[in-house]
This record gives structure tokens, sequence and C-alpha cells, in this order.
């Protein structure tokens, strides 16, 4: 497969994921949630600017080191610690209208996760490095929202009648 095309591809795909991002945390009703889709929305900007040095860089001649994102399976803001200091802090009881689109956040960072890998499996080289450090990326991501969804699900189901 044509890596320019994954790249294309993947940008476009963090540009929508960002956007999905942004919207809904103007949506959401519990401040820890907003917090955590506003810092994510940070980090698909990290993700664009880097897919578009990587697409700047085909035209060049390669560099001897792969150009790959420092530590992608502990980057930013979506680390257990932060994961459990953000659980640590939400009242589940006000996030269950939130319930929807922390499914759709887990499910869309899956997929993205899903795309950089069976795309990495398509291609070597440095081209094969990035995708596998975007899709560890995108697994810290998933496991967050995984979790997060999971745990306010538990305590939404332990409540009495009525909320």
């Amino acid at each position: 497969m044509d890596i320019r095309k994954i790249y294309e591809y993947a940008l476009s795909r963090e540009y929508e994921g960002k956007r999905f991002f942004q919207e809904n945390a103007s949506r959401l009703s519990h401040s820890a949630a907003v917090a955590a889709f506003n810092r994510l929305a940070e980090e698909e900007q990290r993700h664009i600017e880097f897919i578009q040095l990587q697409i700047s860089l085909l035209d060049k001649p390669q560099t001897a080191e792969p150009l790959t994102p420092a530590d992608p399976a502990g980057a930013g803001y979506f680390t257990q610690r932060a994961a459990s200091e953000l659980i640590d802090q939400t009242v589940y009881e006000s996030m269950v209208p939130d319930l929807p689109v922390l499914r759709m956040a887990y499910l869309i960072e899956r997929d993205f996760a899903e795309f950089y890998e069976s795309s990495a499996r398509t291609v070597d080289g440095q081209a094969k490095t990035v995708l596998e450090n975007l899709a560890a990326w995108e697994r810290n991501h998933e496991r967050f929202f995984k979790h997060l969804h999971d745990r306010v699900l538990e305590q939404y189901g332990e409540m009495p009648w009525g909320g």
C-alpha cells in the first residue's frame, strides 16, 4: 500500500477525531470528562502535526534515524496515573448522561488503533515504525476511555432505581 495514501487518510481521521473531542467537550456535563476531552483534542493535534511531518519527509532523502514520537505508550495525559486520578475525582452519577459519548470516544480510539496496526502490516522500515507508534498512542487512549466508561457504567448499575 502507498504510505502517502495511508498518512493522508490517517491525517483526515485525526482531524475528525479532534473535531469530535472538541465538539463533545462542550456537551458533556461533568467537568472531569470535559477536561479529558479537551486534553485529547490537544493530543490529536500533536498526532496531526506528527503525521504532517511524516508526509513532508516522504519527498526528502531518508534519514538515518526514523522519526518517531517519544514514548508513545506513556505519552501525554492518558497515562494510567492520569486515568486513575480522573476516576477518583469523578462523581459517577453526574456522568450517566455522558455514557454514550464516552462509549463513542472509546470506539473512535479503538478504530484508530486498528487502522494503524493494519496499515503497519502493509509497509516496512520507517513507515512501519511510525504507524506502530501511532497505534500505541491510540491504544493508550482506547484503554483510558474503556476503563472510564466501564467504571461509570458499573456505578450506574449499582445506583438505586431512578438514579
